[in-house]
C-alpha cells in the first residue's frame, strides 16, 4: 500500500517547492518507485522536477469529448479513454509525473479532477509513495480530489492571512470528513524569529508547533534559473528543515506500522 502526501493552503505559499522537496528526500533516499501528482490546473511541477509535459489529463479529455472517435474493435469507449490517460504519465528513473492540467472551458475542472481521482486511486497501487500538490485555496478539498490522505501538509506564508487560510483549511477537512491520516501546518518563508501579529494568530487559532521553513537563497535562485529543485544542494537550508521532517515523519510511520503488526 502507498505513503500518501499532499500539499494544500493558499497561492503564493511555496507549495510547489515543499512538494518538490519531498519528493528530492524520498528519490535521493531510494524510498521509491513515487508518483508525483500536479492537481493544479496551473500546473508547474514538472518544472521543478525538471520534467517536460507532452500531455495532460485535462486536455486528453478535452480531445477525448470534441473528437469524433475511431475506437480500435473490440475496445470499449471507457477502456479506450484508460489507454489514452495512460500517456499523461511521464515516466523517470524511480519518479513518474502525472498532471490534470485545464478541464473543460477556462474554469471547469471537475471532470479531469474526477478522472485525476480515479486514476490516482488505481496507480497508487504501483507505488511506494504519492506526493500530490494541489492547486491554491481549498476548491481541490471540497471537490474530494484529495482523500485518503496519510499526511496533509497545510501550508502558509509568514502572513496572518496565510495562518487564517491554515484554519479554515483544517475546518473543512473535519467538516467534509476528508479522510487525513495526520496533518502538519508549515510556514514556509519563515525569518528566525516569527512576528508577533502571526505568533498571535496561531495562539489565537490554537495551531501549536508549526513546522517554519526558512527563506532559503539557493531555492531562490534555482527557481529563477529554471533549474530542478531535485539537484539543489544538502547546503540549502530549505533542503535540511524538509530532509529532517521526513525522517521523522516516515520514523513516526514504521513506528505505528510495527506496533499495529503490520510490520
Amino acid at each position: 500500500m502507498s505513503f500518501s502526501i499532499a500539499v494544500a493552503g493558499k497561492g503564493g505559499t511555496g507549495k510547489t517547492s515543499l512538494a518538490s522537496l519531498i519528493i528530492r528526500y524520498l528519490k535521493n533516499n531510494k524510498l521509491g518507485p513515487i508518483l508525483a501528482v500536479d492537481a493544479d490546473p496551473n500546473a508547474n511541477l514538472a518544472e521543478t522536477l525538471g520534467y517536460e509535459v507532452p500531455e495532460t489529463v485535462g486536455r486528453i479529455l478535452n480531445q477525448f469529448q470534441g473528437e469524433k472517435l475511431s475506437i480500435p474493435p473490440g475496445m470499449t469507449k471507457e477502456a479506450y479513454l484508460e489507454y489514452k490517460l495512460n500517456g499523461a504519465i511521464v515516466e523517470g528513473e524511480g519518479l513518474d509525473l502525472l498532471t490534470m492540467g485545464r478541464g473543460e472551458g477556462a474554469e471547469c475542472y471537475c471532470y479531469p479532477n474526477t478522472m485525476l481521482r480515479k486514476m490516482i486511486d488505481t496507480l497508487s497501487q504501483n507505488y511506494a509513495y504519492v506526493v500530490m500538490d494541489n492547486e491554491a485555496g481549498m476548491e481541490h478539498l471540497s471537490r474530494r480530489s484529495t482523500q485518503n490522505i496519510d499526511e496533509l501538509l497545510i501550508v502558509s506564508d509568514h502572513s496572518v492571512r496565510g495562518v487564517r487560510t491554515i484554519a479554515r483549511i483544517k475546518d473543512l477537512v473535519s467538516e467534509i470528513k476528508l479522510v487525513v491520516g495526520h496533518q502538519t501546518v508549515i510556514i514556509n518563508f519563515a525569518p528566525a524569529e516569527l512576528a508577533p501579529m502571526v505568533r498571535q494568530e496561531l495562539d489565537r487559532l490554537g495551531i501549536e508547533s508549526p513546522l517554519l521553513v526558512p527563506e532559503d537563497e539557493q531555492l531562490y535562485q534555482y527557481d529563477l534559473e529554471l533549474k530542478p529543485l531535485l539537484d539543489l544542494p544538502d547546503t540549502s537550508k530549505a533542503v535540511n528543515v524538509v530532509n529532517d521532517f521526513m525522517t521523522e515523519l516516515l520514523s513516526n510511520k514504521r513506528a505505528e506500522t510495527v506496533s499495529s503488526g503490520k510490520g
